[in-house]
């Protein structure tokens, strides 16, 4: 992946920040080894970053719409609640297969996973949540924040992964489809008078998006 700052800024914020643990060490590694994009994996740097905003909500119920092999996942249910529940939802068996087999390492289990298509499982969730994470098929951000909308809680977080896409949003009308529905996620947030947001440019950029109370 390109990214948007260098790899020794990179490198150096990953260095003063706390380490991964030994399990998602792990998992980073053999996501490395046994899938085609593991470009796709938080990471260490990210994975902190996601921690820390779940343990400054402490939410009781998270909503992560793409599991890939579970790293953002973990991170996420890091902040959770005791009681809390976090629900991942993925269309990949076969990165989901190697998800479930790190997240039942981890004791006390509160991670759900679903597998299944995104668009049908969410209108039937029986939750309302304090955070969602979404990372999953770019053309579908929009479509997946407005069946989210109205289950989330008045003062929840929306969070929406690559939305720079390695920069290519700045010339979206020469980009491709992935970038120009980033653009598009981004004017979508800028013109929605119900949230509050920010756009981060860590890594390939997450928008942080407040329902406004």
């Amino acid at each position: 992946m390109h990214h948007l700052t260098s790899e020794e800024i990179n490198t150096y914020c990953a260095r003063f920040s706390s380490p991964e643990d030994d399990l998602l060490h792990e998992l980073n590694r053999q996501t490395h080894l046994r899938t085609e994009l593991p470009i796709m994996l938080s990471g260490h740097l990210q994975g902190r970053v996601l921690s820390m905003i779940s343990f400054m909500i402490k939410p009781q119920y998270i909503l992560e719409i793409g599991t890939f092999t579970g790293y953002s996942a973990l991170c996420l249910a890091e902040g959770l609640q005791p009681t809390g529940k976090l629900i991942s939802i993925d269309s990949n068996e076969e990165t989901t297969a190697l998800a479930k087999q790190f997240i039942a390492k981890k004791p006390n289990p509160t991670i759900e996973l679903l597998l299944g298509n995104a668009s049908d499982i969410i209108p039937d969730l029986p939750y309302q949540f304090d955070l969602v994470f979404i990372d999953a098929d770019k053309p579908n951000y929009e479509r997946y924040f407005d069946l989210v909308f109205d289950k989330v809680k008045p003062g929840g977080f929306i969070l929406a992964d690559n939305v720079l896409f390695h920069g290519d949003v700045l010339h979206p009308e020469r980009a491709g489809k992935n970038a120009k529905a980033m653009h598009s996620y981004n004017q979508k947030m800028t013109s929605d008078n119900r949230i509050e947001h920010v756009l981060l440019p860590l890594r390939d950029g997450i928008m942080i998006s407040r329902k406004k109370p």
